[in-house]
């Protein structure tokens, strides 16, 4: 009965259709509605921690040599920043994307660390059907918007509430090892996080394997586990996504665009970009 509620709640916020392309609302600062009424088809883009619940329609994702399909009731949960290529497989869709806050997980580390779940085979995007409390809470959740008041006051508790059911669930073992500064997932995060910090720089292993604790060897093993890709292939995705935005947004030659996001050759530019997105990259801002 949750889910079909959760529909009607999601459904009525989200704003009348223009054209056949996707829809969005924000009725939370952390919680986003996306509704489509036709498939898609494959976006490249960028996750960052999130739970994504699907409440009608299919979509799927893949991450590196992981793809994941998932329907109605069914959730996927992001740990880390992950670049993903996604497609809506059935429509109408209609999708509720709850931004994950680490500092809310962290401060729930003393009360779940002793019960914690194993997690040693845990990844950074984990597919799960979404249990009766779970869509109860991000029932309530949705409700508070109704009311600034509600929404200032208890907002925090119920998103405190969510973030817990998600570390005890069964798929939060990401989530559960992040929350340790000690654990493999919390020292990949930090490379992700100094990898974004400059993607124009060449990545040194070595350097940056030191500065998260760990070996060449281990460090490189686990960044693939975690995010099922290697460092210097998660920069490469993290360089053609942000150049992909600045030709969008205009005012960049593609010149201009692959050297602002470290590329020294622009035909290589080129190339990589067509071959991950379909169009050369001319086509995305009209000019050479």
């Amino acid at each position: 009965m949750h889910l079909e509620e959760l529909v009607e709640e999601a459904s009525r916020r989200i704003p009348p259709a223009e054209n056949i392309g996707p829809q969005a609302a924000r009725p939370m600062a952390n919680l986003l509605l996306l509704a489509q009424d036709c498939p898609s088809s494959f976006d490249p883009s960028l996750y960052e921690p999130v739970l994504c619940l699907i409440l009608q329609g299919r979509k799927q994702v893949s991450i590196g040599e992981q793809t994941l399909s998932f329907g109605p009731g069914e959730c996927l949960l992001v740990s880390h920043a992950l670049p993903v290529c996604s497609r809506i497989t059935r429509a109408p869709y209609l999708a509720l994307v709850l931004e994950l806050d680490v500092a809310v997980i962290r401060e729930l580390y003393d009360q779940v660390a002793e019960s914690a779940l194993d997690s040693d085979r845990a990844r950074a995007a984990e597919m799960h059907r979404a249990d009766p409390g779970l869509l109860d809470a991000l029932r309530r959740y949705l409700a508070l918007a109704d009311s600034p008041t509600d929404a200032k006051v208890l907002g925090p508790l119920i998103s405190k509430e969510i973030h817990y059911r998600l570390l005890v669930a069964p798929f939060g073992g990401m989530l559960r090892s992040l929350i340790r500064h000690d654990s493999n997932a919390s020292a990949i995060a930090r490379a992700i996080g100094h990898i974004r910090n400059d993607i124009r720089s060449p990545i040194a292993i070595p350097e940056l394997a030191r500065r998260v604790g760990m070996s060449a060897s281990s460090f490189h093993k686990h960044f693939r586990a975690v995010t099922s890709t290697t460092p210097l292939q998660y920069q490469k995705e993290l360089r053609l996504l942000e150049a992909r935005r600045l030709l969008k947004a205009g005012g960049a030659s593609v010149t201009a665009a692959a050297l602002d996001v470290g590329y020294e050759s622009p035909s290589q530019f080129s190339r990589e970009y067509a071959r991950k997105f379909g169009v050369p990259p001319s086509q995305a801002c009209g000019v050479g």
